[in-house]
């Protein structure tokens, strides 16, 4: 037993499967189904949307559009004004539809573990204890694959759900989850003191290479894995 949290997120499509993973964390699993799937959508605020990033965001609340019922109500004509290409996508996701094709078998860019807390964390002891069992995580798939990497991200997602993501990216790739760690551990304390208490930390492994031992200025291997 690792007294890892876990949840598990399902849907029809791509999007509203993501949007899932956000409820009943840190552990439970969140089903949205064809019938309640529009609804859901409809009372979700736009800034909690993926791919709706802090620009966007703000935009739309600038267009008057606060919530997934409020981008319903566009037309695909004003939401591919405003928003060109992204148009069309936000023109269906707003009535719960998104026709992109799961590839399970798409080249991997990173290797990711977060961790959503039952109390949010003000403390930056108890914080950082909380990265070892991510890292651990991260190196525990690289190790399996035989491959690591040479970028780490730490995500910190507040009470508020805004969130914040430091990097660091070395020459040589990590050979171990004591080096993940301690990078990590270094990036989180950059944002400390905590603008508000945390509620979600994450770890990602990136700029990713088949062969742990391989030079800087040899070819990478591009993987995606993320939680």
């Amino acid at each position: 037993m690792t007294g890892l949290n876990a949840s598990a997120r399902i849907s029809y499509n791509k999007f509203l499967a993501k949007m899932a993973s956000d409820l009943n964390k840190p552990n439970g699993q969140a089903v949205i189904t064809p019938k309640n799937g529009p609804a859901f959508v409809e009372e979700l605020a736009v800034k909690k949307f993926h791919g709706v990033g802090p620009a966007t965001a703000e935009k739309m609340h600038q267009l008057g559009i606060e919530t997934g019922a409020d981008l319903k109500a566009q037309s695909l004509a004003f939401l591919t004004q405003h928003f060109g290409k992204s148009g069309p996508y936000f023109y269906g996701i707003a009535r719960g539809v998104d026709n992109r094709q799961v590839r399970p078998d798409r080249v991997r860019k990173s290797v990711g573990a977060e961790d959503t807390f039952h109390e949010d964390i003000t403390d930056l002891d108890l914080a950082t204890s909380e990265l070892r069992p991510l890292a651990d995580k991260v190196w525990g798939y690289c190790e399996a694959k035989a491959f690591s990497g040479k970028t780490v991200t730490v995500k910190i997602k507040y009470s508020d759900f805004t969130q914040a993501t430091r990097s660091r990216t070395t020459a040589l790739p990590f050979a171990n989850s004591n080096e993940i760690f301690e990078v990590a551990t270094g990036l989180l304390a950059t944002v400390y003191p905590f603008k508000r208490s945390v509620r979600l930390l994450g770890i990602t492994l990136s700029s990713l290479t088949q062969d742990r031992h391989e030079d800087n200025d040899q070819d990478q291997s591009q993987l995606d894995f993320g939680m």
